[in-house]
């Protein structure tokens, strides 16, 4: 029964530590994204810069540790390893659903949202199988007994595992877990379908007797239908609050609005234009890669000149920020703003290029992989 338990373990830690790794190695930059967010709520905003680097080697670590455990190889150090892993991963999930300070954990990058209490006890089921694995180490047999042998493997291991987080993030993920993926019609993910309900609020209010001071909490409804705002010593104090009271439909797209300078909505003439056109990404002007933006311009002209071509440059920075970047780099594309959460969803790149027609994602490159304009008309435009 124990090796039954202590297999099943390995097996179940093990693989799932690989799957884990994978799903965010596949998108470095994301989970970077979201480490920022833990570095921002535990005041160690210094670690941001570094955040994608961190992100690839803890991706590296799991797959490294998983992949270790099942092959048995020096396994009283990947036991500590795993289990000092988990109880700082268990602390800060605890953290993060106990006090709500991070709302999605990231374990499982976008591939499998799960929330903060959902993660906790994920944890706690991997602590439990963790400890069974740490207080059998003895038993475990490598599957290899040469130690050459269990070196080369472990080498090829980490090499594998490092260089698909490197290529990852140097080109874009695999598979692509986001709502703006090749392929995907925006608009139709902006709504909520026929049939399908918003999600249902309720406004509650805080109210005090004058005469009593007694104090009570009560909903719109329920404060319209007692009448009580008719009695004179019932006061409401303090601003009403906005409670959730049945959860509804959510859109895939939900915080998408493109503005020009002015604050002119062009969301839906932009994502909407039956016409192919080339979206420029880059949410952060100040970090972009500006080598790469004028390869970019080069192309706008070109496809603008020769196939009218419409080309936008997408950023979240300011309209001042903007002005000062256009006048440096030259730039030929039409410039329009959009709140960098969207925008870092769109393409895990800075900048990064999305072809679009008809509200439809038809293509999408990291500027490492841009095609040229030739390839570009010949695979799109002369069609």
């Amino acid at each position: 029964m124990r090796n039954i338990l202590l297999r099943f373990s390995r097996i179940f830690v093990g693989a799932l530590f690989i799957f884990s790794g994978l799903i965010k190695a596949n998108d470095p930059l994301g989970f970077g994204y979201k480490l920022q967010e833990y570095f921002e709520v535990f005041h160690m905003n210094f670690l941001s810069g570094m955040a994608t680097g961190i992100a690839i080697l803890l991706c590296t670590l799991e797959i490294i540790l998983g992949a270790l455990l099942l092959l048995g190889f020096w396994s009283k150090k990947v036991a500590w390893g795993l289990l000092l892993l988990i109880i700082f991963f268990t602390l800060l999930t605890f953290i993060s659903a106990a006090f709500k300070v991070v709302t999605s954990c990231g374990c499982f990058g976008d591939a499998i949202p799960l929330t903060p209490w959902q993660s906790f006890t994920k944890d706690l089921i991997l602590l439990a199988l963790i400890i069974v694995v740490f207080l059998n180490k003895n038993l475990i047999q490598p599957l290899f007994k040469k130690e050459a042998t269990q070196r080369n493997i472990a080498i090829a291991v980490t090499v594998i595992s490092l260089g698909f987080g490197l290529y990852t993030y140097n080109v874009l993920p695999i598979i692509d877990f986001l709502p703006y993926k090749v392929g995907a019609h925006i608009p139709s993910l902006m709504v909520i379908p026929p049939g399908e309900k918003p999600d249902e609020f309720e406004i509650m209010y805080h109210l005090m007797n004058k005469k009593t001071k007694a104090e009570k909490d009560m909903s719109d409804k329920a404060y319209l239908k007692t009448e009580i705002w008719k009695d004179n010593n019932w006061e409401i104090i303090g601003e009403p609050a906005k409670r959730l009271v049945k959860k509804g439909f959510e859109p895939k797209i939900k915080d998408l609005n493109i503005t020009d300078a002015s604050g002119t909505d062009y969301t839906k003439e932009l994502i909407e234009n039956p016409y192919y056109n080339l979206i420029f990404v880059a949410y952060d002007l100040h970090a972009t890669n500006e080598a790469a933006i004028g390869k970019l311009n080069a192309l706008a002209l070109n496809a603008t000149q020769q196939f009218n071509i419409r080309t936008v440059l997408l950023t979240s920075n300011s309209a001042q920020d903007a002005q000062a970047f256009i006048k440096k780099n030259n730039l030929f594309s039409e410039v329009f703003f959009a709140d960098a959460v969207p925008l870092k969803s769109m393409v895990r790149a800075n900048p990064g290029v999305l072809l679009m027609k008809n509200g439809v994602v038809i293509n999408k490159w990291h500027y490492h992989n841009v095609p040229t304009f030739d390839q570009l008309s010949r695979k799109y435009f002369d069609k």
